[in-house]
């Protein structure tokens, strides 16, 4: 199977954000860039066609309006759980365990779930290294250390071999 076999969903993933994307975006890290980074990340590297489209999708709930009903209708179950597994929990005030309770929910979806946060961390690092923004790259370390204290051998993968590496 070739990874062009996709292309059509993928297109649909990306238009899908593209439509909900906030117009106005006042921050330094572009919403539309970032998850388009992260997306072709897991494209390039031949991940699953969930997986991808998940890390497209993987900031559409936190920062738009998006239905969460609408990616299960257009995307499928499993996508939905990836994408809402990486959302943060607003309701949680404090930053470390808002980050430690996304990973555990990506955790509990998966490899696939943990895979979408590790690419999506391995970006805001890179990002944030480029902007010399030294609480943002700390954040990106504390996401990594987390991420990597919850894999097991079972599931070994490239991603977090590259994760690492931020943390040296």
């Amino acid at each position: 199977m070739s990874k062009f076999d996709h292309d059509e969903v993928i297109e649909k993933a990306i238009r899908f954000l593209c439509e909900y994307a906030p117009k106005e975006w006042d921050r330094p890290k572009r919403l539309v860039m970032h998850d388009l980074r992260v997306g072709f990340y897991l494209y390039e590297r031949n991940y699953s066609l969930d997986v991808i489209v998940a890390g497209f999708l993987h900031d559409i709930l936190e920062w738009t309006e998006c239905d969460e009903t609408l990616i299960k209708e257009k995307f499928g179950d499993h996508v939905f759980e990836i994408v809402n597994a990486n959302t943060k929990d607003r309701s949680i005030h404090d930053p470390k365990d808002r980050r430690s309770d996304y990973v555990q929910r990506c955790l509990g979806v998966g490899v696939d779930a943990l895979i979408v946060k590790a690419a999506d961390t391995l970006d805001s690092y890179e990002f944030y290294s480029e902007q010399q923004n030294n609480s943002e790259m700390a954040r990106s370390c504390d996401i990594a250390e987390k991420l990597l204290s919850v894999i097991s051998p079972e599931m070994s993968d490239s991603i977090f071999e590259e994760l690492k590496l931020i943390l040296v």
